[in-house]
């Protein structure tokens, strides 16, 4: 059980830096819109990111080497558009940030969509997930597995409790 618990605490050190992921799970907690969906997106996409790294995303990096540089820039550029938008956002602030949306069928995709690109396109989450949760998985040989649950647990965990827990704030 100590490997778990030290994938779980792990996962938590990493996972608990507020970031662009973890910003929007906070805002639709706040907003109490779909907030199952997307801790549930959340923390399914972390535990598909941490059993790839687990299972030796050094492998990939060997066979296509350009799958690094490829993501690498691909998040770099989404976080660019979604900086601006948040920038323009600031400019021209209004109270209807908060408040849900009114066509909540095309809310639902939107936010699918949204949740999605913040985890799938950000650079940040697979250097934690993939690459550094991978690579110190290599350290139990033959129960790394049991590490990466851990860390699955710890994202569960916060994704769930920052969702939910969002409305204590309002």
């Amino acid at each position: 059980m100590e490997v778990y618990f030290t994938g779980l605490l792990l996962g938590f050190s990493l996972i608990i830096a507020i970031g662009s992921q973890n910003a929007f799970v906070l805002r639709q907690g706040l907003r109490r819109q779909n907030v199952l969906l997307v801790c549930t997106l959340c923390a399914l996409s972390d535990a598909a990111l941490i059993a790839l790294g687990v299972a030796g995303f050094g492998l990939l990096i060997e066979k296509m080497p350009w799958v690094e540089p490829a993501a690498r820039y691909a998040g770099a550029l989404f976080l660019f558009a979604y900086g601006a938008r948040s920038l323009w956002a600031a400019l021209k602030p209004s109270d209807a940030n908060l408040t849900p949306a009114s066509d909540n069928a095309a809310a639902v995709g939107k936010v699918v969509l949204t949740c999605l690109a913040f985890t799938w396109l950000n650079p940040h989450v697979y250097l934690d997930t993939v690459i550094l949760l991978g690579s110190i998985s290599t350290q139990y040989d033959g129960q790394k597995w049991l590490f990466g649950a851990g860390a699955m647990t710890a994202s569960v965990l916060f994704f769930f409790s920052l969702g939910f827990g969002a409305r204590l704030l309002t």
